[in-house]
């Protein structure tokens, strides 16, 4: 395909794309580019638009916090990126604190990417934390020290056995609660960061904020500083409609566009197209 899918002006002039045997578009960078960021491995998201913005995926082993208020697509960006790994050949891991696996299940289940096959083949995994927490003895409402890193350990060990390159925690917010202190959820986030990036693992961080743009005093300013990567969604009003938007305000290890993009949540997994100044998008009114 000649015509770009998306259109980044502030990324390259130049991007090409090859056409993968599903028939979708898929990046391929320019040569000089991959030269300059040929440094890095990248993990492909999956997320076309995503890695278009990230030129050509997540830094392999990077934490990325993804956070947002209710509602603006987190846990659908997660899915997708574990599916999409799924796919092909790297085993996901996706760590529930507060849903169901079941439930997730049951929402995961219409998008077009999903194959239950997966599960069956070893190749994406889904696991409730508290089931977690009973297995290694954790029962305080606190973590002390030792819990932490009982719990990191206890992670570290899952992603060794099951040769884990993705993994989902959902959410870091939830396990702050536990946390309380923020030097506690500091130590948390530097253990497991650490151990997963040894092991070749790319993961991603759920955080709620409030639609005040609030993290309700559990460590957002912490977990923002520690991670290697921030991919901020939120809601913008536009002519009466809730439109979902995604940046990425922070990715260590590439260049990547600032700019905000609309988010569409489709069968087919995340779409993005930029927002244009004024609040327009293309093809709008």
């Amino acid at each position: 395909m000649a015509a770009p899918v998306f259109s980044l002006p502030i990324l390259v002039a130049v991007i090409s794309y090859r056409t993968r045997r599903d028939g979708r578009a898929e990046l391929e960078m320019p040569a000089k580019e991959r030269e300059i960021l040929g440094e890095r491995e990248r993990c492909p998201t999956g997320i076309d638009g995503l890695d278009h913005i990230l030129n050509g995926g997540i830094p392999r082993g990077n934490t990325v916090l993804v956070t947002g208020s209710v509602g603006t697509g987190k846990t659908s960006i997660c899915v997708e990126f574990l599916v999409r790994g799924a796919v092909t050949g790297e085993t996901s891991l996706y760590l529930s604190v507060t849903e169901p696996t079941a439930k997730l299940l049951k929402n995961v289940i219409p998008f077009d990417f999903f194959d239950e096959r997966l599960l069956k083949q070893g190749k994406l995994h889904f696991i409730d934390l508290p089931v977690l927490y009973e297995k290694l003895g954790i029962e305080n409402v606190e973590f002390d020290v030792g819990e932490i890193k009982l719990l990191v350990d206890g992670i570290a060990e899952i992603v060794e056995e099951r040769t884990i390159k993705r993994f989902v925690l959902d959410s870091m917010t939830s396990v702050s609660y536990r946390l309380k202190d923020p030097e506690k959820i500091r130590e948390f986030l530097l253990r497991l960061a650490t151990a997963l990036s040894a092991k070749g693992c790319t993961s991603l961080l759920v955080s709620e904020v409030s639609t005040s743009g609030e993290n309700d005093g559990h460590g957002g300013g912490i977990e923002e500083a520690i991670a290697d990567g921030v991919i901020v969604t939120g809601n913008l009003e536009r002519r009466g409609d809730l439109l979902r938007t995604l940046q990425v305000v922070k990715m260590r290890g590439t260049s990547h566009s600032r700019a905000k993009y609309v988010l569409d949540l489709t069968t087919g997994g995340v779409l993005l197209v930029p927002l244009l100044k004024g609040g327009s998008i293309p093809g709008g009114g």
